[in-house]
């Protein structure tokens, strides 16, 4: 079995700090950059400097222990040599190519991915990103049936495109959604915040799933083209679904003859200690969306894995879909590099090894000492503690979507975090510990010791 540990070394070194070019970079950001998912007046974003391994540093030569591995895709940290040397090669041989011919690098990615597809998913469509993932598998899925609606689950993110943003489950969505794009919403299981009055897994799996049932019936099954789910929700909260429940999903689907869809873009690609999260649940999908982890976020890159039924449509039919850079060769050999290295050095395994001895444990330990924390959840490095003012009444440390002073109270934790050297992932009344997959012992330690301390400012605003 490979090493369970990195075999590179980090240097511990951050550059000779550097005010000036720092604020240069500031400057030059604030007067051309314009920031996702911000209003621009209000934010003040950090000018990073260097990063390596689990770390980055900014130009005051603060290091911070990344906790959120970039948008948790930083899988195998940051510039691992081998992915680094990986991609200058690339360049030197082939920077780009247009996508329509057989090149190595694409060639390679897409058997390496396919090796690790649950299943019969060994065609793969190779997109920029995970939010046209998403796009083209909802496509698929439509040609395939003929059907026009897609179902999807609140509490989820899909990705920021037109469709992507319509099918997403999150606030994010509001300001976009056209209700024109044949997308309906359903509640998938989530036993702490349970829609069905449930007081067990088992419960709110089996009230889950006649929940959607009864969902399809009323939509009618014969206009439902897809049901598309995260494996592990991310964003939205890291919910591991109830056992049984996305079998159950695989069963509905065949029952009405409905395109499974399974978005393992943040999930995927050893977060939650297996190469695929559907592993986990011994289910296959019909079609499954990829991206981040793939090649640790280095060069952009998403895609599609495709069953032989879905593929099969488009054998002599075309299928009316690509982008320029599909299967970019950079993209590609970064990919190749990256599997790679997470089968030699075992980042797998260590994901499932430290989250089950590590994370997990740590965890349950700060839940334990700290009021705020209303429930701990997660598999690999993949966790989410969810934020409380009360633990009886489960009320959220900060309201549903709250910004501005209604949100003081996470943003007063993550200062806490920052000040002690932990760059968090904040999300609503959560904090998600989702720190690369190839993170040491020492390293999770370390960023447990600043949690504990950044938990006990929440602890300040609970009753």
């Amino acid at each position: 079995m490979p090493s369970a540990s990195r075999t590179f070394t980090l240097t511990g070194m951050t550059p000779q700090p550097s005010p000036e070019a720092g604020a240069a970079v500031k400057a030059a950001d604030r007067a051309h950059v314009f920031h996702s998912w911000s209003a621009q007046d209000l934010i003040d974003p950090l000018a990073v400097a260097g990063a390596e391994g689990s770390y980055f540093w900014d130009y005051d030569g603060t290091r911070y222990l990344d906790f959120t591995s970039g948008l948790v895709f930083t899988n195998i940290g940051y510039q691992h040599p081998k992915v680094v040397a990986a991609i200058q090669e690339q360049a030197a041989k082939l920077t780009t190519f247009a996508p329509a011919f057989a090149v190595e690098a694409r060639s390679e990615a897409a058997r390496l991915i396919a090796e690790r597809t649950p299943g019969d998913l060994d065609k793969i469509f190779f997109t920029n990103g995970g939010a046209d993932a998403v796009e083209h598998a909802v496509r698929m899925a439509r040609l395939h049936t003929g059907r026009p609606k897609v179902l999807a689950a609140y509490r989820s993110y899909h990705g920021g495109t037109q469709q992507a943003i319509n099918i997403t489950g999150d606030p994010r969505r509001w300001a976009n959604d056209s209700a024109t794009n044949g997308v309906v919403h359903f509640w998938a299981p989530f036993l702490y915040r349970s829609r069905f009055y449930a007081e067990t897994e088992e419960q709110e799996c089996a009230r889950a799933l006649e929940h959607l049932e009864t969902t399809i019936a009323f939509e009618g099954p014969g206009t439902i083209a897809a049901i598309i789910l995260e494996t592990v929700p991310g964003t939205a909260g890291i919910m591991v679904p109830p056992p049984g429940y996305l079998a159950g999903v695989r069963k509905l689907c065949d029952k009405y003859g409905i395109v499974f869809v399974l978005d393992e873009v943040m999930a995927g690609f050893g977060r939650t200690g297996e190469w695929f999260a559907a592993d986990l649940f011994g289910v296959t999908p019909d079609l499954m969306t990829f991206a981040k982890g793939v090649n640790s976020g280095y060069v952009p890159l998403g895609g599609v894995a495709l069953s032989q039924k879905i593929a099969d449509t488009f054998g002599k039919r075309p299928y009316p879909g690509g982008l320029t850079y599909s299967g970019h060769p950079l993209a590609c050999a970064a990919a190749v590099a990256t599997i790679n290295v997470m089968a030699q050095e075992g980042v797998v395994e260590n994901a499932k090894r430290l989250g089950e001895t590590v994370l997990g444990p740590g965890l349950a330990e700060l839940a334990a000492r700290h009021p705020s924390v209303g429930e701990v959840r997660g598999v690999g490095m993949f966790w989410a503690l969810e934020l409380v003012k009360d633990r009886e009444t489960r009320e959220p440390l900060v309201p549903y979507n709250a910004a501005g002073e209604a949100n003081a109270p996470m943003a007063a934790f993550a200062a806490a975090a920052k000040k002690n050297g932990l760059w968090p992932f904040v999300n609503m009344n959560r904090t998600h510990v989702v720190p690369p997959c190839n993170a040491t012992e020492a390293e999770l330690k370390a960023g447990l010791a600043a949690l504990d301390a950044a938990l006990s400012v929440a602890d300040e605003h609970t009753v």
